[in-house]
């Protein structure tokens, strides 16, 4: 093969490999607009009225997760399965972005840390690597993440909107949380950077409960029918 065929060949080859992050770009760019969609029905809870609206809203948002699974499906045919973490970076961060909405659906209606199934299983993907397309363990974590700093300023809106006792809740949920992540050895800098995060959120909250308390606004709830 001559020098000239061998650039040829080369060429082909990377003109192969740009249309196909091309196609995969206009799938995720329609996963990052529904993404968005989901995002400004669930805003809607951070309104002093918003808190009676959390099932029809959290009702609303799984509506919409019905279009992800149908763009995720139609991002899984525009690469080869074995080529995941090759295509990676196109879709992580809109992944993150999903995997947030997702464990805030699950906690706004049960108030309980969403797993990394729950979410693999909303989306219709996979946990395992080995399956196909799937939710890398570190996209869940930053999807958690995001979430907390979200909770952090539900906790702020909670006040505004007269519900003293949810801030209480959700800083018992964010400790915990934070309790979590000191069991983890995080070397992927970008997750260590949003971890860090989490210190300010804990603080927020903390500052809010703390205010509340010294104002006799909130109780911590009562737990048993003997109180």
């Amino acid at each position: 093969m001559s020098v000239t065929e061998m650039f040829s060949y080369i060429q082909g080859f990377l003109s192969a490999d740009q249309d196909v992050r091309e196609e995969i770009r206009k799938v995720v760019q329609v996963l990052e607009q529904t993404a968005r969609e989901i995002l400004t029905v669930l805003q809607s809870v951070h309104q002093p009225s918003g808190f009676k609206e959390i099932p029809s809203k959290c009702t609303r948002a799984r509506e919409l997760f019905g279009a992800v699974r149908t763009h995720i499906a139609d991002l899984k045919t525009k690469f080869p399965v074995e080529q995941y973490y090759r295509f990676h970076e196109h879709w992580r961060f809109v992944l993150q972005r999903l995997a947030f909405l997702a464990a805030f659906v699950v906690y706004l209606e049960s108030e309980a840390l969403v797993t990394r199934e729950e979410v693999a299983q909303i989306l219709d993907i996979q946990v395992d690597r080995e399956k196909g397309f799937h939710l890398d363990v570190e996209d869940y974590l930053a999807g958690v993440l995001i979430m907390a700093s979200e909770l952090s300023r539900l906790a702020v809106n909670s006040v505004t909107a007269g519900d003293y006792n949810r801030p209480l809740r959700i800083s018992n949920f964010i400790n915990e949380l934070d309790s979590g992540f000191r069991l983890l050895n995080l070397k992927n800098d970008p997750l260590r950077k949003r971890y860090d995060g989490l210190k300010y959120d804990v603080k927020k909250i903390e500052e809010v409960v703390y205010d509340l308390s010294i104002r006799g606004l909130a109780k911590e709830p009562e737990y048993g029918g003997d109180k």
